[in-house]
């Protein structure tokens, strides 16, 4: 089985309880919790979970992010997955917690893609603040989940992740495919980041797209 149900606010995760942290956190973890009891009832052999970097919460930037630091969640959001992969680490299955980073990739049908709100303003040539985050390809994600799910003996806990994003050179490459001449924002500061470290998921053969996943998808959406 693959969990990656989670209910929220439309396009928030931290902050995605809105104004109900109650009914978020009774949906999402009690409603996880249920889920992992029938994981065990039926005799599933194994179950992956979508969890988050959110788990290591307040670490210091620049913290090299290994599946080895205590977790310090300081949003609901990651409270209530780190509260589930401790759940399924005591559920009696062999279970594994993916922690993910934030997710790029073609649009959900019938939504927005993950830029579109940037790329507009963009267009429109507002100010925009600098930002770095970190990033994976949707399908580097779905090929960690197949690993999880098929390797032998598989770690408890895995980082994903893979590249390190600048807005700045995020909107660089998304104009010079569309033609757009917008104002670029200021560089952001790379010590500002905290990098997830994912030797384990490498070690089992993962090897994500990197800077060639994120062209690629670029080219998608200019062209769309």
């Amino acid at each position: 089985m693959v969990h990656a149900a989670f209910h929220h606010v439309p396009g928030r995760y931290r902050g995605g309880e809105g104004d109900d942290p109650e009914g978020f956190r009774r949906r999402n973890l009690d409603g996880t919790l249920r889920l992992f009891d029938a994981a065990r009832a039926a005799g599933l052999s194994r179950v992956v979970f979508l969890s988050t970097r959110a788990v290591y919460g307040d670490y210091p930037p620049g913290t090299r992010l290994t599946e080895d630091l205590p977790p310090r969640p300081d949003t609901l959001y990651g409270d209530v997955k780190l509260a589930a992969e401790q759940a399924l680490a005591a559920a009696g299955l062999t279970g594994v917690s993916l922690r993910a980073t934030g997710v790029y990739g073609p649009p959900v049908p019938g939504r927005p893609h993950k830029w579109q709100n940037l790329f507009g303003a963009f267009g429109r040539g507002e100010t925009l603040s600098p930002r770095i985050a970190t990033e994976v390809h949707a399908s580097d994600l779905a090929a960690a989940v197949r690993l999880a799910l098929t390797v032998p003996q598989p770690p408890p806990l895995l980082n994903v992740s893979d590249i390190v994003l600048d807005r700045r050179d995020l909107l660089r490459r998304y104009a010079d495919l569309t033609g757009g001449h917008g104002r670029l924002p200021l560089p952001g500061d790379p010590k500002q980041v905290s990098e997830m470290d994912t030797t384990r998921l490498r070690s089992l053969g993962w090897r994500p797209g990197g800077l060639g996943a994120l062209d690629g998808t670029l080219e998608a959406l200019a062209g769309g």
